[in-house]
């Protein structure tokens, strides 16, 4: 009866071993992967008065499928323009605050993946990140 019962519980808890392994590999099935802008993005931005402001800013993109990388690496120099041109009209408030900081991430994340589209059909990137933002 022993036996039976612990041949019993050996199945049970293969099979619940089996179910779990299929759940892990439905969860890996998206593949994340990051493209990193190199060197820093660097430029002005609009100040009042005579001051000039700067931006420097390390960044990050997070795509679904690490095959979409090399399209991300292809159309880089056409983003880290488009990045640029985006800080450029900020204003000193807005760069210099948290939620300003936010809202320019948005921002940039909205105008790669629209840029994306027009270039390649699709929305490519999930997340931007931006890993140094430094201002002054």
């Amino acid at each position: 009866m022993k036996a039976i019962f612990s041949l019993l519980i050996a199945s049970m808890m293969l099979f619940s071993a089996n179910s779990y392994a299929a759940e892990e590999e439905e969860v890996v099935a998206d593949e994340y992967a990051y493209f990193a802008f190199e060197p820093d993005i660097t430029t002005n931005y609009i100040t009042p008065g005579k001051k000039v402001g700067f931006i420097r800013l390390t960044m990050e993109v997070m795509v679904k499928n690490p095959n979409d990388l090399m399209i991300v690496e292809h159309h880089a120099p056409l983003l880290r323009a488009a990045i640029v041109e985006v800080l450029g009209q900020q204003t000193a408030e807005k760069v210099k605050s948290a939620s300003g900081k936010q809202e320019i991430r948005e921002l940039c994340l909205e105008t790669l993946n629209d840029l994306l589209k027009q270039e390649t059909g699709k929305k490519l990137i999930v997340r931007l990140l931006f890993t140094k933002y430094i201002h002054h």
